[in-house]
């Protein structure tokens, strides 16, 4: 099931606190689709060590969409992947 979290008003470090919040909620086959201004190339690091897998592409009305899912969740990669062929 897709979440969405839009950042793009947000102020510096807004984005990526509530982003860590939100992927902490993730159940089995959920994936977290975020709407950013700017590329948030601190935070990818930081999901790769938690466990989460990650797409970013540039483009939308916020300016970059980051899809974020749990490493091994099939479904939830399976759901973003979906979006991604939009």
């Amino acid at each position: 099931m897709k979440r969405v979290l839009d950042v793009s008003m947000l102020e510096p470090c807004e984005p990526l606190e509530r982003t860590l919040e939100a992927i902490a909620g993730l159940a089995p086959g959920d994936y977290l689709l975020v709407l950013h201004r700017r590329r948030p190339n601190l935070l990818f690091p930081l999901l790769e060590q938690a466990g989460f897998c990650w797409h970013c592409r540039e483009g939308g009305a916020a300016g970059y969409e980051i899809f974020i899912w749990r490493q091994d969740d099939a479904a939830a990669e399976i759901g973003a992947g979906c979006d991604l062929q939009c």
